[in-house]
């Protein structure tokens, strides 16, 4: 079982633009760079310890190099010794601890390198590189803020090794961190950019740069293809997403890069043969990869198997204990396990591994809400809405939480929030509704049951909505206190079309008929809208349903 190196990965990825782009003529191939004095006194030793690195003997590859002056030499020397510790840290870990304790164990050569690179670092003698290799080290020892001006110095000093800006990107936080670094200009930027864009969240500009970047001549380019789909994925738009996979899957066949992504989306949409299909080909492609393992898990967890599920995502923690979608797909199948202990140890992984993964702050803030713990999910609930601020799912949360703390003005603007954004799970309207009723607010929560049925029979979801007949339900009688008969009647006879209200509707309508035959008549008062019309200015008081402002209670 093994997995693709950094330097393998970049390979590939650069290999992968090269040939999404029109060939050049022969004689404007550029030439092989010149040997110098010391790489041409290193080359045989360097030739040896590269085939001894090949094969993952890291110890011996450093061994044969120790004497080398050179600057490849020198940098395969300090790397060889880095994956050794690497290797050694996870042997120890593989079969004495399971997969949520693997972060506790530390390359034992992190120190000593520094050390050395830093010697180097200061007497200017590092190129891009070992400048890359030296970020790597301070960044595994938590030595955040000088690791990101080392990836800065080793994006100027060699712009065109994408590892550097990679690393840069995963210790970036927010916009206003991106714009202060001062980044080399290179077409690599453009890649950088639209790759970070993607990260924070900000799907528009990212699509814009990717646009740009296939007008720019790598229209054919299947990176820019699989970014633009995690893009659309980000935002939720599963249709265009699954187009770009299949498109995806069509160019590049072989192909097991992003397929967990793709199986992400497969899995929201249940679509369990689909998912099996795909499965069983990357089995057959490459079993011990990474996305393999994550894709058998989504499967596997679509199935209800959720043990199984929970077995392969460890497997893929095995091959790469820093691959966030593991750790958050485990959390997710530890708490359909109940083991709520396990899930909070996945997701705190998943959050050590990349800070902007919302899918983990918003993991924990619903395990600690089973725990019955609101303040705790209250601040990982923030933490979520603080990447996602458009995401409706965690302002609804938001919402639930200050409810449950008997905070109900915040509740009240995190719901209208939520309706604002466009609520994806069409409950913000409803839970807001109840709110206004609880507090007997009834002509706010008449107004919210309104806007809501409206919405749902827009649509064409009316019968497949099982909240409409709450809303029908309350309508009717807040219809029939305010001597609104006909609007009430109206409510009545739609609650009659869902089983669990259709009692209610053929009483009141019997209230109804008995109140008419008296000859009391309806009441006139405009201000009261009906459901089955459409609302007008005129009808929609802007007192009782308008946009509220968030700023007081967001982060």
């Amino acid at each position: 079982m093994c997995t693709r190196t950094s330097s393998q990965t970049l390979c590939f990825r650069a290999s992968e633009l090269a040939f999404s782009l029109d060939p050049l003529p022969l004689n404007e191939i550029p030439p092989a760079p010149e040997l110098t004095e010391e790489d041409a006194r290193d080359l045989d030793a360097l030739c040896l310890a590269k085939s001894y690195f090949d094969l993952k003997e890291y110890d011996r590859a450093a061994y044969f190099l120790r004497g080398c002056r050179s600057q490849k030499a020198y940098f395969l020397y300090m790397y060889s010794r880095y994956l050794s510790g690497e290797k050694k840290k996870d042997d120890e870990t593989v079969d004495s601890l399971g997969p949520l304790e693997k972060g506790q164990v530390r390359n034992e050569a992190l120190r000593e390198l520094r050390v050395e690179l830093s010697k180097k670092h200061s007497a200017g003698e590092l190129d891009g590189f070992a400048l890359y290799l030296y970020g790597v080290v301070l960044r595994k020892l938590d030595l955040l803020k000088e690791a990101v001006e080392i990836f800065v110095a080793a994006t100027h000093a060699l712009p065109l090794h994408w590892g550097s800006w990679l690393e840069l990107c995963n210790l970036i936080t927010n916009i206003e961190m991106l714009k202060s670094l001062s980044l080399p200009e290179c077409w690599v930027r453009d890649f950088f950019m639209a790759h970070m864009f993607t990260e924070l969240q900000m799907i528009k500009e990212a699509l814009q740069k990717y646009q740009s970047l296939m007008e720019a001549g790598f229209a054919k380019s299947t990176y820019i293809i699989s970014q633009i789909a995690v893009a659309y994925h980000n935002i939720r738009d599963i249709d265009q997403a699954l187009y770009l996979f299949n498109e995806l899957r069509e160019q590049d066949p072989f192909r097991i890069e992003n397929m967990d992504t793709f199986s992400n989306l497969l899995y929201v949409r249940s679509m369990k043969p689909e998912l099996s299909y795909l499965a069983h080909n990357l089995v057959e492609i490459d079993k011990y990869r990474v996305e393999t393992c994550c894709v058998i898990g989504n499967y596997y967890s679509l199935r209800s198997q959720h043990e199984k599920a929970a077995l392969y995502f460890q497997r893929a923690l095995k091959l790469n204990p820093r691959c966030l979608g593991a750790w958050t797909l485990m959390g997710h199948e530890y708490m359909e396990m109940k083991n709520t202990s396990a899930a909070i140890q996945a997701y705190r992984h998943a959050i050590e591994v990349n800070k902007r993964d919302y899918r983990a702050w918003y993991g924990l803030g619903q395990t600690y809400e089973i725990l019955k713990m609101p303040f705790y999910s209250l601040y990982y609930y923030r933490k979520a809405h603080q990447l996602r601020p458009n995401d409706s799912r965690m302002l609804v949360a938001l919402g639930e939480c200050y409810e449950k703390l008997s905070q109900q003005v915040e509740a009240k603007k995190c719901y209208w929030r939520a309706y604002s954004v466009g609520d994806v799970e069409r409950m913000a309207l409803l839970k807001l509704a109840k709110l206004h009723e609880q507090l007997n607010e009834f002509d706010d929560a008449a107004q919210c049951y309104i806007i809501y049925i409206q919405d749902i029979f827009s649509c064409g979801e009316q019968l497949e909505h099982a909240e409409v007949s709450t809303a029908l339900r309350y309508l009717g009688q807040y219809y029939f206190k305010n001597k609104l008969y006909d609007e009430a009647s109206l409510c009545a006879q739609r609650c009659c079309d869902y089983n669990d209200a259709r009692e209610e509707g053929k009483a009141l309508l019997r209230q109804i008929s008995a109140v008419r035959e008296q000859g009391e008549p309806s009441s006139t008062d405009l201000s009261v809208p009906c459901v089955f019309n459409p609302l007008s200015n005129n009808t929609t008081p802007v007192r009782r349903v308008s946009p509220l402002d968030l700023s007081s209670v967001t982060p």
